[in-house]
């Protein structure tokens, strides 16, 4: 449908763009047609594509999490690297070292099978560990 739409926008701009109309109507007339062209695609996309956002609740997958083996105290690790939070801060905010938080990121990272922050993170969010 918003391919549709596209192809109508540029038909109807190609239509504007010949020689003949352009002496027919000033300028001005072509500017404001092809503002309210443009707004009303706008608009339009933008209902259609805010429908899609998720509203169905966060289900944690439990049975992942078990077969994966991840700890509760790695898993609050996991939440707080997915809330982008530094190791520092997840060290403060936890009450441990910043040495003990990088012991639990990389046995999460092993069980994970990822090498770096955001994949673990978007490994999480597909497996449904984490929203």
């Amino acid at each position: 449908m918003s391919a549709l739409a596209v192809g109508l926008s540029a038909f109807a701009l190609q239509w504007l763009g010949y020689q003949y109309v352009m002496s027919l109507l000033p300028t001005s007339t072509y500017v404001a047609l092809i503002a309210i062209a443009f707004l009303a695609l706008g608009l339009w996309a933008g209902l259609h594509l805010s429908r899609k956002i998720n509203t169905k609740p966060f289900r944690k997958n439990t049975k992942a999490l078990s077969a994966l083996g991840i700890s509760p105290r790695e898993y609050q690790v996991l939440e707080y690297l997915a809330a982008g939070y530094a190791n520092k801060e997840i060290a403060r905010r936890l009450g441990v070292s910043p040495n003990t938080i990088k012991t639990h990121l990389n046995r999460v990272y092993e069980k994970l099978s990822v090498k770096r922050r955001t994949q673990a993170v978007n490994r999480a969010r597909g497996l449904a560990l984490i929203p």
